[in-house]
């Protein structure tokens, strides 16, 4: 399963140019769905909202809890095909595929995007694949 990625124009030269190598997605129910399993299985949006974002507790706070006690897993996948917004699969300058390296949940790189000490899903690339 590849994991799919669209960039602005700023983002896309730097990361098509290798100097990004890593991308940052908020924590949010949408990207909890798209990266994360729940012991093991997949949830929808309504039930990460519902779990996580819902409650007491900072939605951040609860699943770096439930990560430490392994209920939380990133997916696993294959590549990630960044592109530069929502080109054609025939617009092969638009679309660049790395090497997935892992997802992390920590603080970003404020020259690549990301706010002061908020913390993201980074999304590790590697090595350029053809």
């Amino acid at each position: 399963m590849n994991l799919q990625l669209s960039l602005m124009v700023e983002w896309w030269n730097m990361t098509n140019s290798l100097i990004k190598t890593e991308d940052y997605r908020l924590i949010t129910p949408y990207w909890c769905n798209r990266l994360l399993l729940y012991k093991g299985k997949a949830r929808s949006e309504a039930e990460w909202h519902e779990g996580f974002f819902n409650g007491h507790i900072s939605p951040i706070a609860s699943l770096q809890l439930h990560q430490e006690f392994g209920f939380i897993d990133f997916k696993d996948f294959d590549c990630n095909v960044m592109t530069l917004g929502y080109p054609k699969s025939t617009d092969t300058e638009r679309i660049l595929k790395l090497e997935h390296k892992g997802i992390e949940l920590r603080v970003g790189n404020p020259k690549w995007g990301a706010e002061g000490d908020k913390l993201y899903f980074v999304i590790k690339h590697g090595a350029v694949l053809v």
